[in-house]
C-alpha cells in the first residue's frame, strides 16, 4: 500500500510541475519557437507541429526522473 502512496504522490507533483509550466509558459517567449517547430498556415487551416519543443521537454524531463532516481 506505501507503494501505491508513493505513486500517486509523483503523479501528483508531476501534474502539479506541469501546471507550473504552463502558467509560465507566457513568460517564455522562445517556448514553442523553437527550430523544428513547424508552423503551416493555409487559408482556413493551421497547422502547428512542436517537435523542437517537444525535444527539449523529454529531454529536461528524462534528466530530472534520472537525478531523482539517483537520489532514492
Amino acid at each position: 500500500m506505501a507503494d501505491l502512496g508513493k505513486l500517486l504522490l509523483g503523479v501528483g507533483v508531476l501534474i502539479a510541475l506541469m501546471g507550473v509550466l504552463l502558467l509560465a509558459a507566457p513568460q517564455l517567449p522562445w517556448l514553442g519557437r523553437l527550430p523544428l517547430d513547424f508552423r503551416i498556415e493555409r487559408p482556413g487551416v493551421t497547422f502547428y507541429f512542436p517537435l523542437g519543443t517537444s525535444i527539449v521537454l523529454s529531454i529536461v524531463l528524462s534528466l530530472l526522473l534520472w537525478i531523482f532516481s539517483r537520489l532514492r
